[in-house]
This record gives C-alpha cells, structure tokens and sequence, in this order.
C-alpha cells in the first residue's frame, strides 16, 4: 500500500509540474477587453461618418478610409462630358457621320441575291420585306442602304422595289444604275 501511494504522489508531482510550464491556451482576458476597445474605437469612427457630409473628391477622404478600399487615387479626377457621346442614348438615334459609316446586314450582299418577299406601297410611307440568302427578313423604306454597291432605295411600287446603285469605274468616275428587285411569280406575286 506505501509503495501504491508513494507511486500516486509522484505522479501528481509530476503532474503539476508539467502543467505549471504550459503557456495558457486561447484569448485572456486582457484579449477580449482591448479586441472589444477597438471596435467601439471603430463604431465612434463610423458614426462621426455618417454626421459629417461624404467628401467631395479623393483628397478630401481620411487615410483610414481608404483601408479597404480597392486603389486610391493621388491626383483629383473631375469627368468632363464635353465632346462625349451620352452612354444611355442610343446610338441610332444620333445623327453624326459615324451612323454614315455604319453596315447594315443588307451591304453584305449583291443585289441579285436578295429576294423581294412582300410590298405594303398603298401608303404614306411604303415599306417592302426582302429576304437575304440565308431566309432572314428585313423591312426596307426608301432610303434605306442596301446591295455591295452602296445601293439605295428609291422607290416602292405594288410588286417592285428599285434601288439606285453607284459604281466607280477603274478611271474613277462614278456612275448609277437603277436596279428593279421584283416579287418573284412563284412567290404568288
């Protein structure tokens, strides 16, 4: 029994000697007292903010507002809007040379293979359906460009759309041709 006791106490010695070297495992106190100053520290911060009105440019902000920002930027930045095209209006409403340069789908292809499919010309402003190679549709007026050769409409009859074409010749001079493009008889036309 003396040796059984004897054994016990040691190992409790050994014990106590072994935990007392151990450093504390996880936050202390003193942790959760300085970790919650900082966030009332940061909360003070956050609502002097919200009192005070938002800088007008990137001088005007504090240093430790820009911790979490993306980038910061040295110099003022002011968009000036002069001579730039308004984003939220579209494009074909403007009427500027760049709507000149513009290539609709029916400049990609000769005259002779687009098809007339159908004419409303009993109107004020007569329109016809022409179809391109590949079955797509598309409604024309007068005006509108159309064929390789800088064709334009002209007119619209009851079963014909003329267009007027301009070529230049190797010498450089230009000249038109008025092309007829007619509803097909097997279309029913």
């Amino acid at each position: 029994m003396r040796q059984l006791a004897a054994a016990v106490v040691l190992v409790l010695v050994a014990a106590l000697v072994g935990c007392h070297d151990a450093p504390p495992q996880g936050p202390t106190a003193d942790d959760y007292r300085a970790e919650r100053a900082r966030l009332k520290a940061q909360m003070a911060r956050a609502e002097q903010r919200k009192q005070q009105p938002p800088p007008t440019t990137v001088a005007d902000t504090e240093a430790g507002d820009l911790d979490g920002a993306f980038a910061a930027l040295a110099v003022d930045y002011l968009y000036d809007p002069k001579g730039k095209r308004d984003p939220f209006e579209s494009y074909r409403h403007n009427s500027g040379p760049e709507l000149a340069s513009l290539v609709t789908p029916l400049m990609n292809y000769e005259l002779e293979q687009l098809a007339v499919v159908a004419v409303v010309w009993d109107t004020g402003r007569p329109r016809a359906i022409v179809a391109d190679p590949r079955g797509v549709t598309y409604v024309v007026r007068e005006g509108t460009p159309v064929g390789k050769n800088d064709g334009q409409v002209i007119h619209i009859g009851d079963n014909l759309v003329l267009v007027k074409e301009t070529y230049v010749d190797f010498a450089g001079e230009v000249t038109t041709k008025d092309v007829e493009l007619r509803i097909r008889r097997s279309q029913g036309g």
